[in-house]
């Protein structure tokens, strides 16, 4: 039976998010103070879609279409600032009852008569079933209020200003330092009269973007190094970039180069999608309500606006696309977490209450086609354990995540996504349960891929997909068992290898277990055509332990005070150990789960920092904490510097070796059609590792040899020798095939430890030749090469 993975932690409910929104081109009349003039640029294409704010082709008039089959009626109001203020023009939207799309054409003249001269700021205001229209109506009122929800799960309630959810960017967050009061947001017998137009974020109109992002890598993801980073925290703490810019996108673009130097290809970043976290900001000493990671997007096609330094209307778009392509100057591609399992507006305030939720966005346009409901349509369904399911089985839903998707590709430059809690897209009922099936064509995961153009596994061009394969609850934990051509975050591939290494004598690791994760974890990815190259392998993400912390902290110490906490949730197993307090070990441990992900077949991911030993002083839930303690300090000590000289090079060791990443499993067949032996397993003694020694979970030291020649590497083989054991093993050394001797990369054990622990090449130290003796530490790897 599959092991569960590390959950995901139990967030608080956050009591307020927002929506964002807005879209479309803008005339030179309104264009937002401080844009640039697009004259000459490379024009996007016109959006496959409509949805949304956009202009027409003379920029004379701007059209509001947004999606509502519930609704009984929508309003559109406009603002000339994002907040504080009311509206100084509204309009009737009418519905096109084949569609379901509500529409209203507003003039550009007619705007800027009324004092709209800059950017467009708007939000919707939609009555329905549970909350009638009536011409008396005020701001603020309850005419026309029937119920918070009805029998068929509508939630309209007019009092709340909506974001547009296919906004391309949004004024503000709906709690901020201005605004503190969630309440504004809520919906329920105690707040559902409070009116938050004048507060409520804004979606804004945009005018044309041009793709100006470089150009794209074509790189297939075989051959890829992942960086898992946060935008903010990657510069935060950067004292050689100007103050303006750390945390922000422009900071995170002057990182290319660096990160290039360390052979990163791709980088990974946390999400970027508008969320709620000017909270942050509120209290700068305090984690209350704090959203540091960002799952909790308000808004899909927005670049969150807290990461730019320019923070006009169009600013964030254009500084994410000038942040793209620093990256892809560096031939580096830049991959985005995305969170279309649930959104920012959280579920509900209480268990015991099915009245109160926040009204920001989707809840108040359509309830029941953008969010899973329960059977009687009262409350939320919760795979997520922050609020309700997304409802991705509905057609509508699908169609905004495939067009935010596409946006993000095609329009921002993005070369890839990764999926949290993925096992919610595959679900296959929209109401009263929950089900994953990867071969249902209608899910969310089918539709995404049939509609992104993917990368092909050699490369070129294309999107790559990478899911989270767990939820909680139900059967989505699904490690191995996503469609065909997904890549999937290997959790089998930690849980292994970490128990190895911290748990000997409490958890039973086969050798041949290890042999799987190092050979592409074909047990879990072969069985449906899929290769090495979509297994992620990884040993710490950003969620949980960092590497150090996995080998320096037996227990999780969340209750810290600022800066290092307090954060609660946060899993109590991490199959952590701190190696009996010595650091030289937890080095050396750490140096060998680095190596692990650089030398198994597989796409390598290591965290943001882990390259230098990052600390989170054991807090393991750190989703909250925006402070210095959690951003990358690069004030590096002799031993961190030693250990990124160490990551650096066993990546350029990678890179430099096509044997470490197999298009197949290690199996090819010659000219005749014989199968060609690309990979032999080892006992320490040097003979062939049989089916009883790889079983027996009392045997804790496995060698392996890659033939290199296979693969036209510059090396005849490769060797590594991996002993599990608390003693020193010696490994009798197998054939280096005819002429050659074995030669070191390096040795993990704490001798070698220093600048010079992976050799450069060329001066690697022979050992010897078939039949030589090396003998390994306790708990230490070691990598030879042939030549």
């Amino acid at each position: 039976m599959k092991k569960s993975p590390l959950p995901r932690p139990t967030w608080r409910a956050l009591l307020t998010a927002g929506a964002v929104l807005s879209c479309g081109p803008t005339p030179e009349s309104v264009l937002p103070e401080g844009a640039p003039d697009i004259e000459g640029q490379t024009q996007q294409a016109d959006l496959s879609w409509t949805l949304g704010a956009q202009y027409d082709a003379s920029q004379a008039n701007i059209t509001f279409n947004v999606y509502s089959a519930r609704a009984t009626r929508i309003e559109v109001y406009l603002y000339k600032t994002p907040q504080g203020a009311q509206e100084v023009l509204s309009y009737v939207l009418t519905k096109n009852t084949s569609t379901n799309v509500w529409t209203k054409t507003a003039s550009v003249t007619t705007l800027k008569n009324a004092g709209i001269t800059g950017a467009v700021y708007y939000g919707y205001r939609a009555w329905g079933p549970n909350w009638t229209y009536d011409s008396t109506w005020k701001k603020g009122s309850a005419t026309g209020f029937k119920s918070d929800v009805d029998s068929a799960g509508n939630r309209f309630n007019p009092n709340k200003l909506l974001m547009d959810p296919y906004a391309l960017e949004i004024s503000h967050d709906p709690t901020n330092p201005v605004t503190t009061n969630g309440t504004l947001y809520a919906s329920g017998p105690n707040y559902r009269n409070i009116d938050s137009g004048a507060q409520a974020t804004k979606s804004i109109v945009l005018p044309p973007i041009a793709r100006a992002y470089g150009t794209k890598p074509t790189r297939a993801l075989k051959d890829d190094i992942i960086y898992e980073v946060h935008v903010r925290g990657l510069t935060m703490g950067d004292t050689s970039i100007a103050s303006a810019y750390r945390g922000t996108y422009k900071g995170a673009g002057m990182k290319a180069a660096s990160l290039a130097a360390l052979g990163v290809t791709a980088v990974e970043f946390l999400p970027v999608q508008e969320t709620d976290n000017d909270d942050n900001d509120v209290n700068a000493t305090s984690t209350q309500d704090d959203n540091y990671w960002g799952y909790m997007t308000l808004n899909y096609f927005a670049p969150d606006r807290r990461y730019s330094s320019d923070k006009s209307a169009g600013g964030p778009t254009r500084e994410f696309q000038e942040m793209v392509k620093a990256f892809h100057d560096q031939g580096i591609k830049v991959f985005i977490d995305v969170v279309y399992n649930h959104t920012g507006e959280g579920g509900s305030w209480s268990a015991t209450d099915k009245t109160t939720y926040n009204v920001l966005s989707y809840r108040g346009l359509d309830n029941p086609t953008y969010y899973s409901l329960t059977s009687d349509m009262q409350s939320s369904w919760d795979n997520t354990g922050v609020g309700g399911n997304f409802n991705t089985r509905n057609a509508v839903a699908q169609n905004l995540i495939v067009d935010s998707l596409n946006y993000w590709k095609d329009e921002l430059g993005v070369d890839g996504f990764r999926f949290d809690l993925a096992s919610v897209l595959g679900n296959t009922c929209e109401h009263g349960c929950f089900n994953y099936d990867k071969m249902t064509s209608g899910t969310a995961l089918n539709r995404i891929w049939n509609s992104l153009s993917p990368r092909a596994v050699g490369g070129g061009t294309g999107v790559d997909l990478i899911a989270e394969p767990w939820a909680i609850g139900g059967n989505s934990y699904q490690v191995g068992n996503f469609p065909s051509g997904w890549a999937e975050w290997n959790g089998t591939y930690r849980d292994t290898f970490r128990k190895d290494q911290n748990e000997m004598g409490m958890s039973t690791v086969t050798p041949g277990q290890l042999a799987a994760r190092f050979a592409g974890s074909s047990d879990l990815y072969g069985d449906d055509g899929r290769r090495p190259s979509h297994s992620i392998n990884f040993m710490v993400a950003h969620d949980g332990f960092t590497l150090k912390d996995l080998y320096s902290c037996n227990n999780k110490s969340n209750n810290q005070a600022w800066p290092y906490g307090p954060s609660d949730g946060g899993e109590d197993h991490n199959t952590s150990w701190d190696q009996g307090g010595a650091g030289a070990d937890q080095r050396r441990a750490a140096r060998n789960g680095m190596a692990f992900v650089m030398v198994s077949a597989g796409v390598p991911m290591f965290n943001g920092g882990d390259e230098f030993l990052r600390t989170q002083y054991c807090n393991n839930n750190v989703y909250n904490l925006d402070s210095s303690a959690n951003w990358l300090n690069y004030g590096l000590s002799t031993d961190q510097t030693n250990f990124k000289t160490f990551t650096q090079r066993l990546i350029a060791f990678r890179k430099a070796h096509p044997a470490l990443r197999p298009a197949n499993f290690y199996s090819a067949s010659d000219t005749n059609g014989n199968v060609m032996e690309q990979l032999r397993w080892f006992r320490p003694d040097g003979a062939v590792a049989d089916s009883g020694y790889m079983g027996d979970g009392n045997n804790h030291s496995l060698a392996f040899r890659i033939d290199g020649t296979e693969f036209g590497d510059s090396a005849a083989a490769i060797y590594v020798a991996y002993n599990g054991w608390s003693g020193a093993v010696d490994f009798k050394l197998p054939w280096a095939f005819n002429g050659k001797q074995w030669y070191r990369v390096t040795d993990t054990c704490n001798w070698a430890e220093g600048a010079s622990q992976v050799s450069s090449p060329g001066s690697e130290p022979a050992v010897g030749g078939e039949g030589a003796t090396y003998g390994v530490c306790a708990r230490g790897l070691v990598v030879l090469i042939a030549k």
